[in-house]
């Protein structure tokens, strides 16, 4: 089973994509960690990336689609990856499709952590104050959370309308949404 976890920045996805990877032995992909990796290894790529980023926008397409095909072209997580923080539009969308068929694979189910903008702002203060994250700041916080919701909304749609997406209640407790989660993807 491959599927996608949406939120913004703060949602709480990688919380809850680690949850999946442990409960159901997948592998996430969180494009955000991939890209953090990058700056922090200090490669080229990490220093184009850090100044986008730091910048309030968001990566470019076409480093995201080198980065994503390493691991759907890898055997090892064929048919078992969690996408964190992709497709985040249409485009993405389009090249992800792509890229699955041409390894055989499919997207089974979206997940969409619904969260307002209220809380995104609290958890990424209390976030930087604990992982001591540089690209957690309120000012950033608003920006990508905005940036996020407008890009996102068409891609979401377009996997509404595959009947593909879950809406899930991101403000509850962790506990909460885990069984929730859960609960879906016993389903499947």
């Amino acid at each position: 089973m491959n599927l996608i976890i949406f939120g913004p920045p703060g949602a709480g996805k990688g919380t809850q994509a680690d949850f999946i990877v442990d409960k159901f032995n997948l592998y996430q992909l969180s494009t955000g960690e991939v890209l953090r990796n990058e700056i922090k290894n200090k490669t080229e790529l990490g220093k184009e990336i850090s100044s986008i980023i730091n910048s309030g926008s968001l990566v470019s397409d076409d480093i995201v689609k080198k980065l994503v095909e390493n691991y759907i072209s890898n055997n090892k997580y064929k048919n078992r990856l969690i996408f964190d923080g992709y497709p985040r539009n249409l485009n993405q969308v389009q090249t992800l499709n792509e890229l699955l068929t041409k390894y055989a694979q499919k997207i089974d189910l979206v997940l969409k952590l619904s969260v307002s903008l209220e809380t995104i702002t609290k958890r990424i203060l209390e976030r930087k104050t604990i992982e001591k994250r540089s690209d957690d700041s309120e000012e950033l916080a608003v920006k990508r959370y905005k940036t996020y919701e407008k890009s996102t909304e068409p891609v979401i749609e377009y996997y509404k309308k595959l009947n593909l997406l879950k809406v899930i209640d991101g403000e509850r407790t962790i506990d909460q949404i885990n069984k929730e989660i859960s609960d879906i993807i016993t389903l499947i």
